[in-house]
């Protein structure tokens, strides 16, 4: 005889049975560094970290203002069916503070404004992109309520890619065309090999960012063409950037140490910037052949200084 199997039924509930008010208790839970690391998991991207919440940007109010590496990125959010305002806010706010991502969170999305997000995610550059993201809260029996980031409108970045290749074939010089050929088989092999290092689109330039997990810092790859020589490099910038290096070289020891090789420590005197970098010289990109050793030695410095690096970086004062 069969045992009977007690399966009960997921239920799909509304949002304001959670959260009663946006501002006053919506935004604030999903500022929470565990809820934004969710929707970061959701959206593909390697973090975000709260800088503010109800930043003023003019007049105006922005839910909340996160970091995604160096990047500024704003998340405006409704605990409704999406409408016209709020579409004309996100477009003011990532104006008013030059957000590279823009997030709109809410219950559900008009067919409008899906489309006006996939036409803005068609017509930008590679360094803008928007993303729609439904949230849904869910209950099974009597479990705690439950949230789901669903992500209804991302960025093609292939597509992006595309285009900027194309362009870049139209007008930029023939080195620019070979950089930016480097970085996009440069991420289509992180992509498949380390995943978790999440580079930005490439572009037709000599050096290709990497987050590392803080504003005000960039895991960066560089091929001089000049030099003929490739760099992993930890770049810090801004006003900061002199104390954070401070700190760092500190811990040289242990950091050589935890990553098996010596790094190049430039504090850049006359820069608000320093450079800590490991080098591989005598390495023109020029030369195709030598393509996929030069990107197996950037993918396994990436992979090592990031495992090393990262919680250091995130755990300076």
């Amino acid at each position: 005889m069969r045992t009977r199997i007690d399966l009960s039924k997921l239920v799909r509930v509304p949002l304001r049975e959670a959260w009663k008010h946006e501002a006053g208790d919506f935004t604030p839970w999903l500022a929470e560094a565990d809820n934004l690391d969710s929707l970061a998991e959701a959206l593909g991207l390697s973090e975000l970290e709260a800088v503010a919440t109800e930043h003023l940007v003019g007049d105006f109010k922005l839910d909340i203002l996160c970091t995604n590496g160096d990047e500024q990125v704003i998340i405006e959010n409704q605990l409704a069916e999406t409408d016209h305002k709020h579409l004309g806010q996100i477009i003011a706010y990532a104006a008013g503070v030059g957000a590279r991502k823009v997030i709109w969170v809410a219950e559900s999305f008009r067919p409008e404004h899906l489309a006006a997000l996939r036409f803005l995610n068609e017509n930008t550059t590679d360094d803008l992109s928007f993303f729609g993201v439904q949230v849904e809260l869910w209950r099974i029996g009597d479990s705690p309520l439950a949230p789901k980031f669903e992500v209804v409108v991302k960025p093609d970045n292939w597509a992006k890619a595309g285009r900027e290749q194309a362009r870049a074939a139209a007008s930029a010089s023939p080195t620019k065309q070979l950089q930016l050929r480097f970085w996009t088989a440069l991420t289509e092999r992180l992509a498949k090999n380390a995943p978790h290092i999440r580079p930005q689109a490439p572009r037709p330039r000599h050096w290709l960012n990497n987050s590392i997990g803080r504003s005000g810092f960039g895991l960066n790859t560089t091929a001089n063409t000049r030099d003929d020589r490739l760099s992993v490099e930890l770049f810090i910038v801004g006003v900061e950037a002199k104390a954070r290096f401070a700190h760092l070289v500190g811990q040289r020891q242990h950091i050589e140490q935890q990553l098996g090789f010596e790094l190049d420590w430039q504090e850049l005197p006359d820069a608000l910037a320093c450079r800590i970098a490991s080098w591989y010289p005598d390495a023109p990109i020029e030369d195709e052949h030598r393509w996929n050793e030069y990107l197996g030695w950037l993918e396994q410095r990436l992979v090592v200084m990031d495992r090393v690096l990262r919680p250091i970086v995130r755990s300076l004062p």
